[in-house]
């Protein structure tokens, strides 16, 4: 157990050893676990995150605010349009200033070649933790629900599990990258084997596809790119299926969503999810779009966990907050 994770930011998801998230693990299990038993939780009593949202939210929101009330602390919720960063505020500013009225500063900021750059400048000059609610390249703390998720369902020796990064259809809008970016990045640290499926279009960042490589080669697991979805979900033991966007093919969103209309087909349905093992199960972050990314019969089926998962969210958030904030 790593025990001095004090004043770190987490902006991607190598920023923790896998020791550091073995840690962070452990503690969100036992907060979990405290939860349950309506056990006090008081770790930040009177600390203060600032949450600045440049991009809406639901999950991330209300885990985040939830998990500072459980503990002991308050989360204050900033949206950059009612604020004066639309009218000239610098990262730099919100660094040094929030730095020094907030224990910690949590941001969304998606916006594609922008918010990860973003938090980073925050970052440099903030003299508190930045944490990485989503950006444009990382999504950190969904991936750690994710893997606790994962460990719950399939045991902490995660060796030879397969896992399934798919590509699937939805065309409210391009959605950011940083899921699936994320999930190749953290996963083959644990010992999966990371499948990633995805029309010709659809390629993840080239550097981030170098990093995971790495990663996978590292731990001695697999990793594979395929253009086949139902190749991809052949025996697979979690299948976690969204839409992303055709960012590095092109930046443009018309163009992007005329890509998007070529793939209705890459939705996940029952006798897709039949290609994988009988006890697979399904993951998505959330929201999904119903019976166009994945059926009502798969994402509340027995094989979906996207619940658990979502709770989770909250308590890797409390584990990471308590860590570094304390």
């Amino acid at each position: 157990m790593q025990t001095y994770l004090r004043g770190r930011d987490l902006i991607g998801d190598l920023d923790f050893t896998k020791e550091e998230v073995e840690t962070v693990l452990d503690v969100a299990f036992d907060l979990k676990r405290k939860r349950a038993l309506n056990e006090l939780t008081p770790y930040l009593r009177d600390k203060v995150l600032a949450m600045l949202f440049f991009f809406s939210s639901t999950r991330t929101r209300g885990s985040f605010e939830a998990g500072m009330a459980h503990l002991g602390g308050h989360a204050a919720f900033i949206e950059s349009k009612t604020t004066q960063i639309s009218h000239g505020d610098t990262p730099r500013e919100i660094g040094e200033i929030f730095g020094r009225y907030f224990d910690g500063i949590a941001i969304r900021n998606v916006d594609w070649g922008v918010g990860n750059q973003y938090l980073n400048a925050v970052a440099k000059n903030s003299r508190t933790p930045v944490l990485n609610m989503q950006c444009d390249i990382y999504h950190p703390f969904q991936i750690l629900a994710d893997l606790m998720t994962i460990v719950e369902k399939k045991g902490r020796d995660l060796r030879k599990k397969k896992m399934v990064v798919s590509w699937a259809y939805a065309a409210s809008y391009q959605k950011p990258m940083s899921v699936p970016q994320s999930l190749i990045l953290q996963m083959p640290r644990f010992g999966l084997d990371v499948v990633l499926a995805h029309p010709p279009e659809f390629k993840l960042m080239p550097e981030i596809m170098a990093m995971a490589k790495d990663e996978a080669k590292k731990a001695g697991v697999g990793f594979e790119v395929t253009d086949d979805m139902e190749a991809a979900f052949k025996d697979a033991d979690i299948v976690y299926a969204k839409s992303w966007g055709a960012m590095v093919h092109t930046p443009d969103p018309e163009e992007g969503a005329k890509i998007i209309s070529k793939y209705e087909h890459w939705i996940t349905d029952a006798r897709k999810m039949a290609l994988a093992k009988p006890d697979a199960i399904y993951m998505h972050p959330l929201p999904a779009d119903r019976n166009i990314e994945v059926t009502d019969e798969v994402l509340d089926g027995p094989q979906s966990v996207v619940f658990d998962e979502a709770e989770n969210r909250m308590h890797v958030q409390e584990a990471v907050m308590a860590l570094t904030m304390i």
